[in-house]
Parts: C-alpha cells; sequence; structure tokens
C-alpha cells in the first residue's frame, strides 16, 4: 500500500500548543515511525534486519524503529511528541509540525517522486488543457492537490477553472471506474491501476516538476542538538541500505525481494513503483540535492501553495510564517519563526566517511 500523502487541516491548530514537545534532553533510548512507501521501505530493511541496531551500538543508543499503519497519524503523533523522528514530506514537514511549532529537522532528503503521481483523463482528453471546465477528483489539499496546481499553472489555468472534487485515496480507483468521473489526480499503486485501463490519458505527472515532491526523515530538532548520535546512526543506517540495494549483487536482490514483501508487492512491483522515484544512492548524490539553490526556491512555492490553501495555520498573514533554513546559511520566511531546518550535516559526514 502507498503511503497516503495528505494534509492535516486540523493539526497545526491542534498541536500549536504542544510546542513544548520540542524541548529534549540528553538520553540513550529513541524511536523512529514510518509508514509504507517504496522511497521507506529501506527503513522497514534497517530496522528488522539489524542495520539500524548496529549503528546505533556503534554511538552508544539504542533506536526503534516504529512502523505505523496510517500516514497522517504517524506525523500527528510525532508531532505530539511521541516520536523523536518521522517519515514525511517536504509539504507535510512545512505545514504539520513546522506550522503546528514543533521545530524540525530534514535529517535526510531520501528521494524525491518522478513519475509517482500524475493527472489522467478517460476519453477525448489528451492534454492538461482539457481539465478546463471538468471536476477533478483527487485527496484535497495533498500532494495530489499541489500537482494539480503546478500543472494549471504550466497552461495558464487556475483552479477557479475547474472544479476539484475531494475523494479518498482508497476510494479514487473505484471511482474512475464510473462514468460520471472523468479525470483524477493521485499517486502510485493507484496511478498506475488507473493507467493500465483502456482509453486513459496521462496529462501530466511529477517528473514534469522533480525535486518539488520529497520524501525525507525528519526528526525533532531540539532532540537532534541534544543528541548528535541519532542523526549519524540514522544517516549512516540509511545509506548502509541505499548502498546495498544499488550494489546489483545477490544480496541487493533479496534485499529487494524482501522490501518488495514487506510492502505487499512483488519485486516486479515494487521495481516499478521505484522506477518512478527518484532515490538518491549515494550520501553524495543526496548533499548535491539537499545544498542546491533549487532547494529554498522549491520550498517557496510549497509555502505559497500551503498559505493559499490555508495550511499554515489560522494566525498566518502569508506564504511567509513559517521561516526555513537551509545550506549555507539560507533562510527563508519569518526568521523570527524559523521552524524548519534542512540540515545537511550529517549526509556531509557520510559523503565524507566520517560516520
Amino acid at each position: 500500500m502507498q503511503k497516503s500523502r495528505l494534509f492535516s487541516l486540523l493539526t497545526a491548530g491542534v498541536f500549536a500548543a504542544m510546542s513544548l514537545s520540542a524541548t529534549a534532553a540528553p538520553k540513550k533510548d529513541f524511536d523512529v515511525c514510518w509508514t509504507i512507501y517504496a522511497g521507506w521501505m529501506p527503513w522497514e530493511y534497517a530496522g528488522t534486519q539489524g542495520i539500524v541496531d548496529k549503528w546505533a551500538k556503534k554511538y552508544g543508543i539504542h533506536i526503534e524503529v516504529t512502523q505505523l499503519n496510517d500516514y497522517v497519524e504517524s506525523i500527528n503523533q510525532y508531532t505530539a511528541g511521541q516520536f523523536d523522528g518521522c517519515t514525511m514530506t517536504n509539504m507535510d514537514a512545512l505545514t504539520i509540525p513546522a506550522a503546528g511549532g514543533v521545530e524540525s529537522t530534514a535529517l535526510v532528503v531520501s528521494d524525491f517522486s518522478n513519475g509517482n503521481d500524475g493527472i489522467v483523463l478517460k476519453g477525448e482528453g489528451k492534454k492538461v488543457t482539457d481539465l478546463k471546465g471538468m471536476d477533478v477528483n483527487l485527496v484535497e489539499l495533498s500532494v495530489s492537490h499541489y500537482l494539480l496546481a503546478r500543472a494549471l499553472d504550466s497552461v495558464d489555468l487556475t483552479e477557479k477553472d475547474l472544479k476539484v472534487v475531494n475523494t479518498s485515496d482508497a476510494d479514487i480507483a473505484a471511482a474512475f471506474n464510473t462514468s460520471e468521473v472523468k479525470a483524477v489526480t493521485t499517486w502510485n499503486p493507484m496511478l498506475s491501476e488507473i493507467k493500465a485501463k483502456p482509453g486513459v490519458t496521462e496529462v501530466f505527472d511529477s517528473s514534469k516538476i522533480p525535486g518539488e515532491i520529497m520524501d525525507m526523515m525528519v526528526v525533532n530538532t531540539q532532540t537532534l542538538k541534544d543528541n548528535p548520535a541519532l542523526g549519524k546512526a540514522l544517516t549512516g543506517a540509511w545509506f548502509e541500505v541505499v548502498a546495498l540495494m544499488n550494489a546489483k549483487s545477490a544480496e541487493s536482490k533479496a534485499a529487494l525481494e524482501h522490501m518488495a514483501q514487506a510492502s505487499g508487492t512483488d519485486l516486479a512491483g515494487f521495481q516499478a513503483q521505484l522506477d518512478t522515484t527518484r532515490l538518491f544512492a549515494t550520501p553524495k548524490e543526496a548533499l548535491e540535492f539537499a545544498t542546491s539553490k533549487q532547494l529554498p526556491m522549491t520550498m517557496r512555492k510549497v509555502a505559497d501553495f500551503s498559505f493559499d490553501h490555508g495550511l499554515l495555520g489560522e494566525g498566518a498573514k502569508d506564504a511567509s510564517a513559517v521561516g526555513m533554513t537551509f545550506a549555507n546559511s539560507v533562510t527563508d520566511g519569518d526568521k523570527a519563526n524559523l521552524k524548519l531546518h534542512f540540515d545537511t550535516s550529517y549526509v556531509q559526514m557520510a559523503a565524507d566517511g566520517t560516520l
């Protein structure tokens, strides 16, 4: 099952009073959570195969790697202080914990969607401009919604030119089977299922906006400051697994088969999802992406969309309400409210071989 990459309208307000959960002290035991998605299956492997344990032991700590079934709930629990880290998209990191007052750090930006998300039409519709005047079914205020907005931007249309119909990820494939639904925006594996139907055209996908829909391991900033061993162990474990996945050996095939089974598919199905996921194969690749000039500009687009759709909280006066920091001392947004950090120091250690 693919992760339901949703936004929570209520979370920011609910957790605004929980910023005290960002205050931590040095400790030895940690717990990070994740949900099933092709790009996050390395965490399952690292957790169950003793790789996280090995790296944690190296730094004298213990890390539990906990799988949760509900993506939004995993972020809510992290925001409430029940976990020290959590897998999430860049947009959800901004609009849930950061907007809710919990200072958070993107420890590893592990991949970006490179075709995992798409817009499809049935019948005569063959291009984005054909969406004008249509109903488009999608998970409202999700990455799908963001993808639609970016597609419309590319042809000088806006959301006012069509009607968004909120449809859950669990129902969207079935909805597309009805005669009433002509257009949907969704992600894999539902996207692959829908695209396989006759008379269907994909008119836009996330490969057209490379690097904008990112997947990350996010940790509590104060916890990381107090316990750098957590960052070192998680980063080391992550890149060990990714290196194994790319080794093209019998061991790497076995690891991929394990991840495929754990995610509920076979090796071919899992590989198909990886093919539309730009998973950074080395610390150097991840570092180049996280230190690029493009990243702050991408997050500005995300912040603009989030503000326009009311996702930065009721008190947000503009898209700069939540401040962000990036590599090379770059900041964006309110410098008095810096709540989301893209810290490349641990990936730099991995790239330098000093972990």
